[in-house]
């Protein structure tokens, strides 16, 4: 290993020795929204959820450093696949390091449950802390960022300098950044699994919600 990944693996403490084998694999792609830091930010908020609600920190770290090991586009037909697809991939990646059928299996579905696209249920605790660890890098400053970043990365405009905030016309996010606001980003805050997440996500949810205030004054 690297100098460098030796470095990366350490932010992942107390998990740096399964990091070390797994960051490799942690972020495929070129996609800045889904990259490694996005790994690390929802690392941290799944150890912040794990410190008060519990569960099985090995799995549940293995599955945040594996849960975007499949790069799929926003705008791709596969995209509800993504999550599916990194489980799969996962699966294989845990199984060369020894792991066993159960504690992949916890894995697996930890990490097919996280995405919104998938629509799948989490069933354990370890797959609702990675939910919400995963969501709340989706809300907040960061949310608003990376919303930005990806309309930019697919071809979007920021609003529509006509009617910015959809009065007379239909939410389109595919034209347009801010409009991703209230056809996702304001919804997830209801959905949070843990008591930790959703407190968590009622502070990035009102900051989002004042960003979006403030940026409407601006234009």
């Amino acid at each position: 290993m690297t100098g460098g990944a030796m470095f990366a693996a350490e932010a992942f403490s107390p998990h740096e020795t399964l990091a070390a084998a797994l960051i490799a694999h942690a972020a495929d792609g070129d996609d800045g929204s889904h990259d490694l830091a996005h790994i690390l930010r929802v690392f941290r908020n799944a150890m912040r959820i794990h410190a008060e609600e519990g569960g099985d920190g090995r799995v549940l770290a293995a599955s945040v450093l594996l849960h975007d090991c499949v790069a799929v586009e926003k705008n791709s037909p596969l995209r509800a696949k993504a999550s599916a697809l990194a489980a799969e991939k996962a699966s294989e990646i845990l199984a060369k390091l020894g792991w066993s059928v159960e504690d992949i299996d916890a894995a697996a579905h930890a990490i097919t449950a996280h995405s919104f696209s998938a629509g799948v249920a989490p069933r354990t605790l370890e797959a609702k802390i990675l939910q919400d660890a995963d969501r709340l890098d989706a809300i907040g400053m960061v949310g608003a960022a990376r919303c930005f970043y990806i309309a930019g990365r697919l071809g979007s405009g920021l609003y529509d300098p006509f009617d910015p905030a959809a009065a007379d016309r239909p939410l389109d996010d595919k034209r347009y950044a801010i409009d991703h606001f209230q056809t996702k980003l304001f919804k997830l805050a209801e959905g949070f699994q843990t008591e930790t997440g959703r407190r968590l996500a009622a502070t990035r949810d009102k900051s989002l919600r004042d960003f979006l205030s403030a940026f409407m004054d601006e234009i």
